[in-house]
Parts: C-alpha cells; structure tokens; sequence
C-alpha cells in the first residue's frame, strides 16, 4: 500500500509536499500512456468510420473486402500484425461506440490500457440487455484490481448476470470449436484447441495423469510439463486410429525444407551457413532439418545452387503456371506477399500481378502468391499492386500510401564470366 502523507496542519511549518520516487515517475508515465491510449483508440474508431462512410460513397457493396482493406492498411501503417490491427479496430469500436464509461476510466489514468482491453474483448458477445448490469461494476473493479484478477472478476460477473442463457450460448460456441497452430521462436510452435471445457479438462486431466506416471520412473530427467506435451504429441502422431475412417489413415506431414544442400552431408551446421528454413514455420535446428531430410517422403528439397530445366515463363501460351513454376513462385516468397501477412505461400493462390485478361504473361515476374483474404483485397478493395525489383510487391493503398513488401528469397542472376556462368549478387 503506498503511505498517505500526512496533512499540512498536522506537520506545522514542517510541512512539504512529498518528494516523487523512481516509482512515482513510472506510474506518471503509465498514466500518460493510459491518456495516449484512449486518444488512440478514438483516432482509430474515427479512421474506421470515415473509411466505410468513403467506400460507401464510393459503392463498395463488398463489405468484408472493405473491412479487410481498412485492416490491411492500418496493420501496414502501424507496422503491426494484420491480426493485431484487426483487435485494435474492433476494441476501438465496442469501446467508443458503446463503453464511454470504460473510456473515461483510461482516459483520467484510474485504469489502463489492458484492463480496457480485457473489457472490450470480453463484452463483444455480450448480448445489449445485460450491458447496463455489467458495465458500471466493471469499471468498479478495473480502477482497484491487477490485470489477471480483473479478468477472473469481468469473466465471473459477466457468466453470473448471463446464467439463464448459458445454455444457448454454449451451443453457439461449439459450433465454433476449432484446432490452431500458433508459431513461435527457436523452432517451436503453439497447438492450440477451442474445445468444450469439460473435455478440454478430461484431455488435460488424462495427459497429465499419463505424465506423472512417466514422471514417476526411476531415471526420469524430464519435467511433468515436458513429459506431457511429449505424450500429447505420441497420442496425436502414432496413436491408434483403428477408429478412424479409411482417408484419414496413413496420413503423413508435408514440409518444405529450404537449406545448403552441402549441410546436409555436415553432422553441424558449418560457420556462416544460413540456418535451415521450413515453410510457414521458419529457422529450425540443423539436426532437425536433416532430420526431416532424411526420414520423410513428404518434403520438397530446394538447393541454393542453380539446377538446369526451371521453367520461369510460359508467356502468354497458357493461364496456368506449371507445376515447377507455381512452386518456385511460392518457395520465393514464402509467405502471402500482402503487408505483414503470415499465410505459408502453400495456403495461398497463385496471383498474376498484371491480370491475365489485361495482357499479363504467365511468368515469374508476374505472379506472387497471395492468401484468399488478401486476393480479394487486391482486386476488389481498391488497392495497386505490382511487381517490383527481384519479386518484391508493391501496393498503394486507396489513401495513396505506398507498402513494398519483400520476398523472403532473392531469385539469383547469372552471367557469364570468363566463358563460365557464374552467380551474380542476389
């Protein structure tokens, strides 16, 4: 608790006012940061609006098409994540347009930026009756409580007004169940199940009971949460599927593998070697990619040196790329070339940049790979797009901004020096 100073006729001519600490500064700038917020969040609701008012002078019927595009430019804006662009622009709409309460909590600094957050995001389902039941309790508990009690608290308050349609809700919701990989560094990844409690608990409840018997034998080096995500991974991967139907049996992972073609032959990765990549996933461990290399029938090989009978153009003989062209197209890039995308370049169609039906050739230096969301963007959101320097994108958006977005590799050139071909710099 901090202490309270005591007042001036209590101290007599003693009396100063109390010196600010380190802490005090911090707390001045969490409240300023605080006031920051709520300005953002009524700049971005107020960007929102003007956008969707714009497309519809304009007569833009495709409305998710619009809403992706707005999204897309502020993600590219901001240099944020496509996904945290669309979080920001839906907290900034629930909380201007209908929690004026929980604005005027961040924007005097007696709560903050998170808390506001939590809140948004936990009454967008929040069915309009119960808003003015919930709302005035919440900002209660947001000015005096930490992050992670406030929403343990909003979680408790919100199902505790909303008891009598739990029922109903629960159906909806499990209409939504759904499984998720989420990557993260070092060559790991989130697995991640939005499945009904009770057997989201059982599945936990069995793992970890499968764990601590793993856990319990003599020789063990290996924590509990170690040893359950390996039997997670053994019950999913070499489980018994006999209750499967006959498709889903034998099913095997399909990676593509980018690394050295001589690191292959090395036990370690050799100093100044580029690391081993795996589409959609990135960088993995040297051990690993050879791993894969060499144990599965599902990988794609893609050596750093030139290799002879690459098709980069079928001009304008066909609509189609070839096989080895739509790979090559996808193994450039990587990913969705759309700014600040993350869909792997195997999820997504095959764009030609200069449309076909306007004169653009079937070739390399017309075609990208673009995720469905963002292809429609493209062609119906009122965006420019077109291919640059060795692959790279460039899109201008409808407010005239200018967005290039790499590929994640660099197509080498070849010239002829001393009667040799030879690499140019990429």
């Amino acid at each position: 608790m901090a202490q309270i100073p005591r007042r001036p006729d209590e101290m007599g001519d003693q009396w100063a006012p109390p010196i600010p600490d380190a802490l005090d500064h911090v707390i001045e700038v969490a409240s300023m940061m605080a006031v920051f917020a709520s300005e953002r969040f009524e700049r971005v609701h107020s960007m929102h609006r003007e956008a969707l008012d714009d497309a519809a002078r304009h007569g833009l019927a495709l409305t998710d098409v619009v809403e992706r595009g707005i999204r897309l430019e502020l993600a590219a804006a901001l240099r944020i994540t496509e996904r945290a662009a669309g979080d920001l622009l839906a907290r900034a709409d629930v909380l201007v347009a209908t929690f004026q309460r929980m604005l005027d909590a961040l924007r005097t600094g007696r709560t903050t930026e998170r808390h506001a957050e939590i809140f948004a995001d936990a009454m967008v389902g929040v069915e309009p009756e119960f808003h003015d039941v919930i709302a005035p309790r919440a900002v209660a508990l947001a000015e005096v409580e930490g992050v992670g009690t406030f929403r343990r608290s909003l979680h408790r308050l919100i199902e505790t007004v909303r008891v009598r349609t739990l029922s109903e809700r629960h159906e909806s919701a499990l209409s939504r169940r759904r499984v998720v990989v989420e990557s993260a560094d070092d060559g790991m990844a989130w697995l991640m199940a939005y499945l009904p409690a009770v057997e989201a608990h059982a599945v936990h409840s069995r793992v970890t009971l499968m764990a601590k018997a793993i856990t319990a034998a003599d020789g063990e080096e290996r924590t509990l949460d170690q040893v359950r995500a390996d039997v997670l991974g053994d019950l999913l991967i070499e489980g018994e599927t006999s209750a499967l139907p006959e498709a889903a049996h034998g099913v095997r992972a399909s990676v593509v593998v980018t690394v050295p073609a001589l690191s292959l032959l090395s036990e370690r990765p050799q100093p100044g070697a580029e690391p081993a990549q795996v589409e959609g996933v990135g960088p993995i461990p040297h051990e690993r990619a050879r791993e894969l290399c060499g144990g599965s029938d599902g990988w794609m090989r893609v050596l750093t040196h030139p290799e002879t009978g690459m098709v980069l153009s079928v001009g304008r003989d066909r609509y189609r790329p070839t096989a080895e062209l739509r790979r090559l197209v996808r193994w450039r890039a990587d990913r969705c070339m759309a700014p600040g995308c993350g869909v792997p370049a195997s999820r997504c169609e095959i764009d030609h940049n200069v449309a076909w039906e306007h004169g653009g050739e079937t070739a390399l230096w017309n075609l990208c790979p673009l995720c469905k969301g963002h292809h429609r963007v493209k062609h119906h959101g009122g965006w420019t797009v077109a291919q640059i320097d060795s692959g790279a994108l460039e899109w201008i958006s409808p407010t005239g901004r200018r967005y290039v977005v790499e590929p994640e590799r660099r197509m080498p050139v070849f010239t002829a020096v001393g009667g040799a071909i030879g690499d140019a710099p990429f």
